[in-house]
């Protein structure tokens, strides 16, 4: 049995129109990280899920024993829950999150777009842990104007090896995905390299794709100061292809 959930690591969930959008946060964080997308988009009438992923939230030990397969499935419960209200979903993901979300435009057909912000591929300083070592630091709250992400004081060996395959696996997958993408990329990233964005946008066999570069955000641009850039061009993503949809 998982550990209380921490306050402000909830999952998010707001009914509204016929076109859902799922948020999912990343690798290590919490549903706080990426409130303020979730509640921009329900205020504008979407409905809106932002599932707590598996072992993420509660603490350190939680995550220790899940798998990489768990977060996959905290997001299809998320998706379902959508798909039974929604006609069509966007996906949107921040980091780890983004590379759920890609899992996610390949298994969905009723997916119609995706926004990554700063998605996980390939992280060379990840790439050679010790083992032996059950923990390492922190990778959380990478942020240029000081605020606070809700996520764990320490990161599980494990949990990074689970990591490692989920990008493995996602990396392998990636010509697979045809919806419209929206990328937002920091140019300056102490996590995640921006390599990575150019990668996927270079990768994906997505017909109609923007990467988008924020130059006053790190890693956790949603709770940075392009937040309000990321909402704005991503609600006018939301409503161009769901026009788009409408037309056809």
């Amino acid at each position: 049995m998982e550990q209380k959930v921490m306050t402000g690591a909830e999952e998010l969930k707001y009914a509204g129109n016929e076109i859902g959008i799922l948020v999912c946060h990343g690798f290590t964080g919490t549903t706080q990280s990426i409130r303020p997308l979730v509640e921009a988009y329900a205020r504008e009438g979407y409905t809106v899920m932002a599932p707590r992923l598996k072992g993420h939230g509660t603490g350190v030990e939680d995550l220790e024993t899940t798998t990489y397969e768990d977060w996959i499935n905290s997001t299809k419960d998320a998706m379902d829950w959508l798909l039974g209200r929604c006609d069509a979903v966007f996906v949107v993901g921040l980091s780890m999150g983004g590379t759920l979300m890609l899992e996610a435009a390949t298994e969905f057909e009723r997916v119609i777009g995706g926004v990554l912000i700063n998605t996980a591929m390939d992280i060379p300083t990840l790439a050679h842990i010790d083992p032996e070592q059950r923990f390492i630091d922190s990778i959380g709250s990478d942020i240029k104007k000081g605020a606070a992400e809700l996520t764990y004081d320490r990161t599980p060996t494990t949990s990074v090896i689970e990591l490692r395959k989920l990008m493995e696996r996602v990396r392998s997958k990636l010509s697979s995905v045809h919806c419209p993408l929206l990328l937002f990329v920091s140019e300056e990233d102490h996590v995640v390299p921006p390599h990575n964005s150019e990668m996927i946008f270079q990768s994906v066999f997505s017909e109609r794709k923007e990467l988008v570069h924020l130059e006053n955000s790190y890693h956790v641009a949603t709770l940075d100061y392009d937040q309000d850039l990321i909402i704005e061009r991503s609600l006018e993503f939301f409503q161009r292809y769901t026009k788009t949809m409408s037309s056809e």
